[in-house]
């Protein structure tokens, strides 16, 4: 079963100084006006902040879930997931991840220490 953008929402939503928009009639979140998660226009692709450096070995470690950018996306920091392929109990680690790559970690780091006090 594909990730939807629900699945997205309810994990992205409630992060400090994250909103939703939606730009040509793709759903995206935002932390100011850095995109950091991005569905395509079909849903099938779910894109997100990723480092740049670490990205060629995501996608050749799983090629069937995850993919480079298109040429024109290559110089951000950004990989390219099939919605599809992703576990949905992978999917808070994926978002969290690529949204403390645009959040201050004066913002990050006490939102992880209160997940971690949660548990």
């Amino acid at each position: 079963m594909a990730v939807t953008v629900e699945d997205v929402r309810r994990i992205a939503t409630p992060l400090p100084r994250a909103y939703e928009v939606v730009v040509r009639d793709r759903v995206k979140w935002r932390v100011g006006s850095i995109v950091w998660l991005a569905f395509s226009r079909d849903e099938t692709e779910l894109g997100f902040a990723f480092p740049r450096e670490e990205r060629a070995a995501l996608v050749e470690s799983e090629p069937d879930v995850f993919f480079l950018p298109g040429q024109v996306d290559l110089r951000y920091q950004w990989v390219e997931a099939w919605a599809d392929a992703i576990d949905l109990d992978r999917l808070p680690e994926l978002v969290l991840d690529a949204w403390a790559m645009v959040v201050p970690k004066s913002v990050s780091a006490p939102y992880f220490a209160g997940l971690r006090a949660d548990r």
